[in-house]
């Protein structure tokens, strides 16, 4: 049977919950205990597939195909699982489930209300992680913060969770902020002790107090919050601000978390086996000369839209021993200043989005890119950018396009496919999850690979149009990775150039700093070479 570990935030949001559940995922799985994860987001949307990158940052894709929370990225590249849609409740699924049964008759004609039908949906899907993933400790991350009133029925859930399963089956993990006041150098508890008291007045008493902050708690706070919030010193942990993500597990390790929770669920674990996550993060954090790359996109405003491009460009770095510079490159900043901002950079990465806006400044970046001989790397849309940018070239007209900027298009280079057409509804509908590639011998992809067939995720509408196949091949274009069928462009690159490769898919999604993805990593090397206009020699190592 699966024990539990639920995990809740308190006094500020991006608290770091997200993280805190990846490096606890990761410490037990490094001591043979089998991990699964799930989170739970309290807005109403059934997924953030439809939501602004600008308010929700990236939306992360399982193989499966759920369109998920970021979270779930740090959870598959910390743990080295692979997550299904059951890993992602929102309320919108939980009220659509409960609201479907209510339309049926499913209730006898009784009145539908928050306890139990709702609490009871809540916990039916996430005891059905534990059932499909059969994992010894399903930890469960509560999004949100303590107080907000869209989390209440999770915690009212995850309360009723303990009474249950039993209470040597549950844990409660709090993850709080304590604030610094600069002018006394205090580190303040009273957030904390109150983000408690409410998770108390709820019924839930947590077990283990994780304190986040930029400064090592002392003895005597840890004392403090010992006593206020009723839980034991040796789980008041300090969780102090890193130099890279990958060391927080390390931390946890180290404060003894791993221990304290093996006792309390009752659970059989080997010695810990992180040497080799230890010697990564000690590589990523010795000095190294940077690879600087530029990264064209049009949510640079909020970098987490492309947390999982950043990261998959950090571990393929590492892969060569190089630390990356990102350039943010705001893409409608670009338009007739691409040269000023773009000859700075060793490399060019155009990731995914939608919708017309930044569209020109990111032609640019791939013209800029293909006359330069400047490497750069197309991820689904950045690979549509770069057959438009050629195409323009090729029939020597602007009105080269894809139907999703120019329904009208005269030379419509990206389109959608036939069984997309007069699809009205947004959330869902798209060609999401994994799909085979066929790659073909000789060209780049393959050689990058190293293998015949590969199976990467995806998240678009649009396709490369295969009426233009035959003149953009002549024009230069290689397709270097199609469906099984033949019939579905999936990797594109330009021959006679160094490294200009595009990507239907999203191979961000798929990176560890332990397994870097090959595509980033083939693009860092090829990157690295590449020597900054104007500099003689690369930069010296530290």
């Amino acid at each position: 049977m699966s024990k539990y570990i639920f995990i809740t935030g308190g006094v500020v949001s991006s608290v770091g919950k997200g993280i805190s559940v990846a490096s606890i995922g990761k410490i037990l799985k490094s001591r043979g205990i089998s991990v699964s994860v799930q989170k739970l987001d309290p807005y109403l949307n059934v997924d953030p597939g439809t939501m602004s990158p600008f308010q929700h940052g990236e939306v992360f894709v399982t193989q499966d195909g759920a369109e998920t929370d970021l979270d779930l990225g740090h959870y598959e590249r910390f743990i080295g699982i692979e997550l299904t849609q059951a890993s992602n409740v929102t309320s919108g699924q939980v009220y659509s489930s409960v609201i479907a049964h209510e339309r049926r008759g499913d209730f006898l004609g009784g009145t539908i209300q928050v306890v139990p039908h709702v609490t009871n949906e809540i916990k039916r899907r996430i005891r059905r992680v534990a059932e499909i993933s059969q994992a010894d400790i399903v930890i469960v991350e509560v999004g949100g913060t303590v107080g907000d009133i869209e989390g209440q029925p999770f915690l009212e859930a995850i309360r009723q969770m303990r009474k249950d399963e039993g209470r040597d089956n549950v844990l409660y993990i709090h993850v709080t902020f304590l604030p610094h006041i600069a002018a006394t150098d205090e580190l303040k508890t009273k957030p904390t002790q109150h983000s408690v008291n409410e998770l108390r007045r709820i019924g839930v008493q947590p077990d283990v107090i994780l304190c986040r902050g930029d400064k090592e708690i002392s003895g005597a706070i840890r004392d403090k919050i010992s006593l206020f919030c009723d839980v034991d010193k040796e789980a008041v942990i300090s969780l102090v601000t890193s130099e890279t993500i990958y060391e927080v597990p390390l931390l946890l390790e180290d404060a003894g978390l791993v221990e304290f929770i093996v006792r309390r669920l009752g659970l059989r674990a080997e010695r810990s086996n992180l040497e080799e996550w230890r010697a990564m993060v000690a590589k990523l954090k010795a000095p190294k000369e940077p690879v600087t790359i530029g990264l064209v996109g049009k949510y640079v405003g909020l970098r987490d839209a492309y947390y999982s491009v950043r990261e998959a460009l950090c571990h393929a770095a590492l892969a060569h021993n190089r630390a990356v510079k990102i350039e943010w490159l705001d893409s409608e900043q670009l338009d007739g200043m691409a040269d000023d901002k773009l000859r700075q950079v060793q490399g060019i990465i155009v990731p995914g989005g939608f919708g017309y806006r930044g569209i020109e400044g990111m032609i640019k970046a791939a013209q800029f890119a293909r006359k330069r001989e400047i490497p750069y790397f197309g991820l689904c849309l950045g690979m549509h950018i770069m057959v438009i940018e050629l195409g323009r070239h090729v029939f020597h007209t602007d009105k080269v396009n894809s139907t999703e900027f120019d329904a009208a298009s005269a030379y419509p280079v990206i389109d959608l496919l036939p069984e997309q057409r007069g699809v009205e509804e947004k959330g869902g509908t798209m060609r999401l999850g994994t799909y085979p590639c066929q790659l073909v011998a000789g060209t780049i992809a393959a050689r990058t690979y190293g293998v015949q067939v590969v199976y990467e995720r995806h998240r678009h509408r649009y396709e490369f149009n295969n009426d233009f196949r035959q003149p953009l091949e002549e024009a230069g274009i290689v397709a270097s990775g199609l469906s099984p069928d033949g019939r579905l462009v999936e990797i594109t690159e330009l021959r006679d150039h160094p490294w200009m490769l595009g990507c239907q898919f999203h191979p961000e999604f798929k990176s560890r700093p332990d397994f870097p993805h090959p595509l980033f990593v083939g693009f860092i090397g090829a990157a690295k070479e590449t020597l900054i206009e104007g500099a003689q020699t690369s930069l010296p190592l530290n």
